[in-house]
């Protein structure tokens, strides 16, 4: 019994005062007199069951009490319908007595009415039979089945925003993702879900013959619904001759729906591509759908469609993940920024923690520039080779060498998770900066190396960790640059280098408390021992 907005029924007080949780619709009350808790045998009178309909008149003589007295349908209901059961033993024969009365809850909270009357009590599921087998068949023949959209409560407020993974609402149900969920075959019912970028290819039976009446081949199936208020807009076509060769439509003003033509299915889809563009709110305020349209052939049975959908904030560029929600293996580690003034981190498709590239040539000031991405999990180092005279001048060369070293812009944060959004400030890990140089009065220090370590650790399930990065540090080491002799030339190396540490605690199990038993007995227990 799912409780209906408050936007539609607000709380009102009902008789005596009492607060009421509105519902859709009453509960009947012939619905009661169906329910007999002590009705066990099948087909066979239950002794003292006074509401047991198999039992006679003769057999209600027999008995001595009801062994349940009143029945009623859910006692959080404010007023409803309960049948008394009595016997009246000065009857010869004695007999029973059923009456419907009105009982009223004295509960200071109560339900007013119920929307849904199946839930007051368990229903016994429907045995197939020859008359009722294709009713059942199409319920739950499936791949998955679920309540009808009717009953499902749709309405989340419009002072809300979506959560992250909520299925995106249109105007009859929700967005569809097909995807496969048993078996590789498509299954329309997968819900998409807010912030949830996925990508999805499953098996479609097809025959073209019947092309143009499959909902699933029409670009019709998968625009014909809005977002709530903002409709589905075409954003590109592509056409996919037999042979593979895509070319991309210039205009998408006319929807292409599939014909059969010289005994072919043409413009049928193949792959939808949505893009949703929402505020930081969470209000969707754009969506657009890119097609690749195809052709099947008569020999055609089946063919593989590939659905994807992906969002961005407004005013902003799409930030790849490194895994949702753990980092993977491989991904380059995000990190972003913090603008003067803005609470949060500010990154974007390029915000990726970086060491220097190494180059063929090894030179550092050929090198200046080249940036390589720091991949999780992957112990990486690099490094240049950087030729100096006795008439290089020393703050300049700190400088640049600095610049080898860090990049143009160093990063001041680190994302915790692969997913992490720039809004949620406590899944942003600042990288700490050290500094570590000779102890020598010296005019001039270069920096020579540049060493990341980034501590992570396992997050959630033991059954599915997930990797999260704890603490990242960056250590610039400087030496002592000599004055050289005229003439003379020297070598220096410069390197980078990215070592992951994982910091996880060793798994142990761990069990539930044993309840205590607080045991009080009375003073005089032991009397007269005692």
């Amino acid at each position: 019994m799912g409780y209906l907005p408050k936007e539609t029924h607000p709380r009102r007080l009902g008789h005596a005062g009492r607060c009421q949780i509105p519902r859709a619709a009453l509960v009947f009350s012939g619905a009661v007199a169906g329910l007999c808790v002590c009705d066990l045998l099948v087909a066979q009178c239950d002794v003292n069951c006074c509401c047991d309909r198999d039992c006679s008149a003769e057999d209600f003589s027999l008995f001595t009490t009801c062994s349940v007295p009143v029945v009623t349908g859910d006692s959080q209901l404010c007023s409803q319908k309960a049948a008394v059961y009595s016997l009246d033993v000065e009857a010869n024969p004695p007999e029973r007595i059923f009456k419907l009365i009105d009982q009223v809850n004295p509960s200071i909270f109560c339900i007013h009415a119920t929307n849904y009357e199946q839930a007051l009590s368990l229903k016994s599921p429907e045995i197939p039979t020859p008359e009722n087998f294709d009713q059942l068949l199409d319920k739950f023949g499936g791949a998955t089945f679920s309540a009808e959209p009717e009953s499902w409560n749709l309405d989340t407020g419009a002072e809300n925003p979506p959560d992250f993974g909520v299925p995106v609402q249109t105007e009859d149900a929700f967005l569809r993702l097909p995807s496969p969920v048993v078996s590789s075959w498509c299954s329309d019912a997968n819900p998409a879900g807010f912030l949830v970028n996925q990508a999805t290819k499953c098996i479609r039976s097809v025959s073209v013959e019947k092309c143009d009446s499959i909902q699933a081949l029409s670009m019709l199936f998968y625009i014909n619904s809005s977002i709530l208020a903002v409709n589905i807009s075409v954003q590109s076509i592509v056409v996919q001759s037999l042979n593979g060769m895509r070319t991309l439509l210039s205009s998408t003003d006319v929807l292409r729906l599939p014909v059969v033509l010289d005994g072919l299915c043409i413009n049928a889809v193949l792959g939808v591509n949505y893009h949703i563009t929402h505020t930081d709110t969470g209000e969707i305020i754009e969506a657009a759908a890119a097609f690749v349209l195809g052709a099947i052939s008569k020999e055609t049975l089946s063919i593989e469609q590939s659905f994807e959908i992906s969002f961005t904030q407004e005013n902003t560029e799409p930030v790849p993940l490194s895994g949702n929600p753990g980092y993977v293996v491989g991904l380059p580690v995000r990190a972003g920024f913090q603008p003067q003034g803005y609470p949060f981190p500010s990154s974007n498709k390029h915000s990726q923690l970086t060491i220097l590239h190494s180059t063929s040539t090894q030179d550092c000031l050929a090198a200046q520039g080249a940036r390589a991405p720091v991949l999780f999990g992957y112990n990486m180092i690099s490094g240049c080779k950087l030729r100096i005279t006795a008439a290089t001048e020393c703050q300049p060369l700190a400088q640049t060498l600095l610049d080898v070293l860090k990049g143009q812009s160093f990063p001041e944060y680190v994302a915790s998770f692969g997913n992490s959004q720039a809004q949620d400030v406590l899944d942003w890990v600042p990288i700490t900066q050290l500094l570590i140089s000779e102890q020598v009065k010296s005019s001039c220090q270069i920096p020579v190396s540049l060493g990341i370590e980034v501590k992570w650790t396992k997050y959630g399930s033991l059954v599915n960790p997930q990797a999260r990065i704890v603490n990242v540090t960056a250590t610039i080491t400087s030496t002592t640059l000599k004055q050289l002799p005229s003439g003379r030339e020297r070598i220096i190396p410069i390197t980078s280098s990215v070592v992951f540490t994982d910091i996880s605690s060793p798994a142990e199990p761990s069990y539930k408390a044993w309840p205590t038993i607080d045991i009080k007995l009375p003073f005089d227990f032991f009397y007269p021992f005692v």
